[in-house]
Formats: C-alpha cells, structure tokens, sequence
C-alpha cells in the first residue's frame, strides 16, 4: 500500500509538469510507466523477501524440533545405560558372594582346592548363563514386546526364583501383563515384589502398579489407599509424584 501511494505521488509529481509544458503527454506517459514497473519489481522483491523469511522461521522450527527430539533420545540412551550399569553391578555382587561361599575357611588350600576350584568353575558358569537369561527377557521387554517378555520372564523366574534379578523380573512381568491387559496376574506379579522385595529400588513403581491394577478391576477405593500409603512410605519417589497427580484427579 506504501508503495502505491508513492506511485499515486510520483504520478502527481509526472503530470503537473506536464500541464506546466516541461513534458508532453508521451513522456509523462513514459515516467508513469516507469515508476510504476519499478514499484512493481520492489514490491516482487518485498514479497520474495517476506517467502524466504517464512521458510528461514520454518526450517529453523523443524530444527528445533529435531534438537528436542535428539535431546529426548540422549537422555533414554543414559537411563538405559545406568540401568545396565546398575545390572552389571548386582550380577557381579551376587557372584562374588556366591563365591565366597566355595573359599575354604580353616583347611589348607591344597586339601580342598581340586573339588572347590571346580564347584567355583560351575558356579561362575551358571550365574553368566542366569545374567544372559535375564538380560534376553529384560530385552524383549525394553523392546515393547510384551507376550514374548511375558514368556521369557516366567522362564527366568521359573528357572532362578533366588535370583539377584528377581525384584526387577517380577516388576517387568507385572507391567508386561498390565500392557497386555490382564491385570489380574499383573497385580498379582506386582505384589510378589511389594510382600517379599520390600527392600528393592523397584518397590515404589511396584505398588503403583498395584494400584494401576485395582483401578482397572474397578477397586477405586483400594487404589487410592495404595497411592496414599505409596505417597506416605516414599513420598520423594518418581511414583508418589504421580500418585500425587492421581490422588488430586480423582478427588
């Protein structure tokens, strides 16, 4: 709109003169024309200017988008990576005391040493192949894989139910039968680990489970007294900040 009062002007300005006899009516003509394709070129120039400004704001969105969502992938990467470190750690615990249960206590090494070197051996041996085993389950579970997890878990549970992995197998178990929608052995699955691993890190996300499967067998009131003995017994968990979010939706 500027640019065509410009125009409007500079036309005034063309045709006075003109009148005034500086011009003939071909060369005022010949002004108009002129002034009137260099408005036209500027305001092409404007619009191409105002087209690469839009599509500047929308790349430099979509990289931020991009940042945002590498950022997100990076941070799974290192909760991954602290959870296999974590693992690492209990396995090689659980060994070293399993082994320290085959060291001779009073008598000579040479006496005992040929029938405890080789029940160390085979010790060693099954906690790799216990470590392997939960590690396939634990596997198919990250992986979302939820009927194969469910079989691969009950085998491990199965084969060492003492395991330094049982807390984590019974809470992966719970929430692998949870996706599958069959909360009543997920609940079941989840309270294995709140009665008998009281102890474990996983105990908090396990009465949430539990209680995520009393709301879906219709037991409210039950759930919400789970959330709030949750929030009472660990109230500075990741879980009771979402049995917080819970308790206040349903009020």
């Amino acid at each position: 709109m500027k640019l065509r009062a410009l125009l409007f002007f500079a036309t005034s300005l063309v045709v006075a003169p003109a009148h005034a006899g500086l011009f003939d009516d071909e060369e005022a003509r010949k002004q108009i024309q002129q002034t009137s394709a260099r408005i036209t070129t500027l305001e092409e120039s404007s619009a191409q200017q105002t087209n690469t400004q839009l599509n500047l704001q929308s790349q430099i969105e979509a990289l931020g988008a991009q940042l945002r969502n590498l950022q997100g992938q990076n941070e799974e990467l290192a909760h991954g990576l602290q959870g296999a470190e974590k693992r690492q750690q209990d396995f090689y615990l659980d060994l070293d005391t399993r082994l320290r249960r085959f060291e001779p206590s009073d008598a000579p090494v040479a006496a005992v040493a040929p029938e405890g070197t080789a029940a160390t051996t085979e010790t060693a041996d099954d906690l790799i192949t216990e470590n392997r085993t939960f590690e396939v389950a634990h596997g198919l579970f990250q992986a979302g894989k939820h009927q194969e997890a469910v079989a691969a878990l009950q085998n491990f549970l199965g084969k060492y139910p003492d395991s330094v992995y049982a807390p984590n197998a019974h809470y992966e178990l719970g929430t692998a039968l949870f996706a599958l929608e069959d909360y009543e052995n997920a609940l079941a699955a989840y309270r294995v680990v709140t009665k008998k691993y009281a102890y474990s890190p996983k105990m908090p996300d396990a009465m949430l489970g539990v209680a995520s499967c009393q709301r879906s067998l219709k037991a409210v009131k039950s759930a919400n007294e789970t959330l709030k003995q949750l929030v009472s017994k660990y109230p500075n968990s990741d879980a009771a900040k979402e049995a917080k979010q819970r308790l206040s939706a349903s009020q």
